[in-house]
């Protein structure tokens, strides 16, 4: 399957919002340049009539252009590679791409090779994620990736002692190169799943469970999440802004969960529930 890369020239009060707006219509990678930024999606869902109209209902508030071109899967390589950059998060936890060096100071090392997957750490939500789970004991627990991307989170969830993990996602090159990851990071017992929140029901309860995907995917699927979470088990959110933080926690308090703390950057968010 090739990809459809779409470079985006829009001023940074508006890239937020545009990525997520082009989240909804499918892409599923993005990467900051000096103008805006680029966004992925497979070819065949590409829909330029979505895209165009999407950009049009801002066409008063914001003058913004775009290229597109396709680009070869076996090629992928050489794009991140020439723009993947280490990242140091939270004072412990280094980020890297194979061919860069371990820091000496990092506590934690993660090693992701995307190869298309959203989360290689420099999205805002993926580190926000990152800092909350360092707050986390996850010792000896049972912890679930909802949305895994490249397995980062989940992968992370292995390095803080996590003895159960399971990790779901709904493309299945994205399944695989979670498994890549997991497997490259020592991790190669996690349980990378095809498929949305109908894989983990009747699942044994976990004691963690992390989602970071977007504000209306959480809203929907929370329900399935409280119903494998444990009593007293934490849930933790991405994916979405700040205003849409009293949503989010209106349902969570709905089914019962308890509002601990969130964290923002850039006007995303991530926030921490407690089960009852």
């Amino acid at each position: 399957m090739d990809f459809i890369e779409v470079a985006l020239k829009v001023s940074p009060d508006f890239a937020d919002i545009f990525t997520a707006e082009m989240g909804e219509l499918g892409f599923d990678a993005f990467e900051d340049t000096a103008e805006g930024f680029n966004a992925y999606i497979d070819e065949d869902k590409f829909d330029q009539r979505e895209l165009d109209n999407m950009l049009a209902r801002y066409a008063g508030y914001v003058t913004a252009e775009y290229q597109v071109q396709k680009i070869e899967r076996q090629n992928w390589n050489t794009e991140w590679e020439r723009n993947f950059e280490p990242l140091f998060i939270g004072g412990q936890v280094s980020v890297r791409a194979s061919f860069h060096e371990k820091p000496a100071e990092a506590k934690y090392d993660i090693v992701i090779n995307p190869k298309m997957s959203f989360g290689t750490g420099h999205h805002e939500t993926t580190t926000l994620m990152i800092e909350n789970q360092l707050t986390l004991d996850h010792q000896g627990k049972r912890v679930l990736d909802m949305g895994c991307g490249t397995g980062i989170l989940a992968i992370m969830a292995g390095e803080l002692g996590a003895s159960e993990i399971v990790a779901v996602e709904i493309e299945d090159w994205t399944v695989e190169n979670a498994r890549e990851n997991a497997e490259l990071n020592g991790y190669g017992n996690i349980d990378v799943r095809l498929g949305g929140a109908e894989t983990i029901e009747g699942d044994q309860p976990y004691d963690i469970i992390l989602a970071n995907i977007n504000r209306n995917v959480l809203l929907d699927d929370m329900p399935a999440y409280v119903a494998v979470l444990k009593p007293a088990g934490t849930l933790l959110l991405s994916g979405f802004y700040t205003e849409d933080l009293p949503a989010l926690q209106e349902r969570a308090e709905e089914l019962g969960l308890t509002y601990v703390s969130h964290r923002t950057k850039n006007n995303w968010v991530s926030a921490i529930f407690k089960n009852s």
